[in-house]
């Protein structure tokens, strides 16, 4: 079902079959996201993304759209702090197609100054509505806070004074350093061919060439503490968290049940004692942030302005509950069987299959199997559940982050919680 090839040029061509369905997803991932920066640039890469569906010296933007909306394709693209794909999902006999467009935007894009201008101000227009987003907000707040003066935790979009600073020269520039065979991958899962697929991507690459130097991962600083940002919301926003583990990491799996237990589902024990015994929040869930060398994990709720306090006193307890006491069995298994569930559903889907394949490469620079996840999870026990918390949950770790109209007075921090 998995196939990989490297192309003469160096480009990979990777493949996971799912002969069942009539859809293929397909993506050109480069391995290059906002971690790898220059602070004055910052958002330089979520532009370039941007500006690669602006059009090539065969299409304009609008030929770009119409040609995907044609045959009833979705085409889109996202950057994050490692890596960037664009992507595209069409019906399998439309697949020579997207290849086609995609290769034509990732290699052929004019960067049109009249089009840089405008897409600017889309970007502009994009960081206020996530300025308007106080979900979006506390997550990016809380990322800033843990990692201070940290590539990781600047926000991917950038900043309205870097945004509007790059030129078109930055964005070639950054192509040029960038985007190159050894940092480019073209994945597909679906109803595709490997062999046939790979001739695609040979005939659609063969004029892609030069070497780019790869990103190193980076290993920021923790750096802990109370930030509160008065914002005038309904209600108030609260994530508190501490040092998390890098997808590398082979404990990722105890992880994943320790999430799962701690705030994962509706049986979790942060829905069932923040939510159900108390009506502290309508949603409240425990998260993971995994990056190659570093990771984050928090707990994130929503709250009225005069709960916080009772709120980040509940989630504490929680933390200091599971790490004096570990989980249940009865609770190892539930969580185990969550996982595995909710992870077969997902990839019921090619483009779930397709993102997991990028990602797989460019963290772990190999496949990982569906099995091999199910058989790591069963391997999981209490005791691994119970040591992990007891090393993350300590309290020189733990930072908070609260979002809304009160201010700093209004939170008493208890660093005392592990």
């Amino acid at each position: 079902m998995y196939r990989k090839s490297t192309l003469s040029n160096g480009v990979r061509v990777i493949t996971e079959a799912m002969p069942h369905v009539r859809s293929a997803s397909l993506g050109i991932w480069a391995d290059v996201g906002s971690a790898a920066e220059r602070r004055e640039q910052r958002g330089i890469s979520h532009l370039v993304e941007h500006m690669l569906f602006k059009g090539t010296e065969r299409r304009s933007a609008r030929e770009i759209a119409e040609t995907m909306d044609a045959v009833g394709g979705n085409l889109n693209a996202f950057t994050d702090k490692e890596a960037t794909c664009y992507y595209a999902k069409v019906i399998d006999h439309h697949v020579p197609l997207a290849v086609d467009v995609l290769a034509d935007m990732f290699l052929h894009s004019t960067f049109a100054p009249a089009e840089l201008t405008k897409e600017q101000r889309v970007v502009l227009e994009e960081i206020r509505m996530y300025d308007d987003s106080p979900d979006e907000m506390i997550h990016d707040l809380f990322t800033r806070t843990m990692w201070t003066g940290a590539n990781l935790g600047d926000p991917t979009i950038g900043y309205a004074e870097t945004v509007s600073a790059l030129t078109a020269d930055d964005l070639r520039h950054h192509l040029h350093d960038r985007y190159a065979p050894n940092t480019v991958l073209f994945a597909a899962a679906g109803n595709v061919d490997h062999e046939a697929f790979a001739a695609l991507v040979d005939g659609a690459f063969a004029g892609f060439g030069g070497r780019s130097q790869a990103p190193v991962p980076e290993r920021p600083e923790l750096t802990p503490s109370l930030t509160i940002k008065t914002k005038d919301t309904e209600q108030a926003y609260v994530v508190l968290g501490t040092q998390g583990l890098s997808a590398r990491d082979e404990r990722r799996y105890a992880l994943s049940v320790l999430d799962t237990i701690l705030g994962g589902g509706m049986s979790s024990r942060l829905f069932q004692e923040v939510r159900e015994k108390r009506g502290l929040a309508y949603s409240v869930y425990s998260f993971q942030q995994g990056y190659r060398e570093a990771g984050l994990f928090g707990v994130s709720a929503g709250t009225s302005p005069g709960s916080v306090q009772e709120c980040v006193d509940v989630v504490v307890d929680e933390l200091v509950r599971l790490a004096e006491s570990g989980p249940t069995d009865a609770e190892i298994d539930l969580a185990k069987e969550h996982i595995k569930g909710s992870l077969t559903l997902s990839l019921e889907a090619s483009s779930s299959r397709m993102i997991r394949l990028g990602r797989n490469e460019f963290n772990l620079e190999r496949h990982v199997t569906i099995e091999e996840i199910e058989r790591r999870v069963d391997l999981v026990d209490a005791d691994a559940v119970l040591a992990l918390a007891r090393e993350l949950f300590v309290p020189e770790r733990l930072g908070l982050c609260v979002l809304g109209p009160l201010d700093e007075a209004a939170v008493r921090w208890r660093r005392d919680a592990a």
